[in-house]
């Protein structure tokens, strides 16, 4: 048995001696836990995301960059033989 279905049973235990009131509050209590865990989820999700697109913006721009700059020597190079 998972730990997660254990944890479940012992929930569904303690819940059966409590009062109609506490059972509800339990109930809310544990499907709040599985949306705040969605929504932490979905966070870290989007920050890798993000976080990804930031890298290779960088990687581009480094690309375009160095592309200019060899683009730029190559033709002062060739300027220089061309006045000589």
């Amino acid at each position: 048995m998972s730990n997660q279905q254990n944890q479940q049973n012992q929930q569904n235990q303690q819940n059966q001696n409590k009062g109609p009131a506490s059972q509800v509050a339990s109930r809310i209590q544990e499907g709040a836990d599985v949306v705040f865990d969605a929504a932490q989820n979905t966070i870290a999700a989007t920050e890798n995301v993000a976080m990804n697109a930031v890298e290779q913006t960088g990687k581009a721009i480094d690309k375009t960059a160095q592309s200019f700059t060899n683009g730029s020597n190559q033709n002062q190079n060739q300027n220089q033989g061309n006045n000589q």
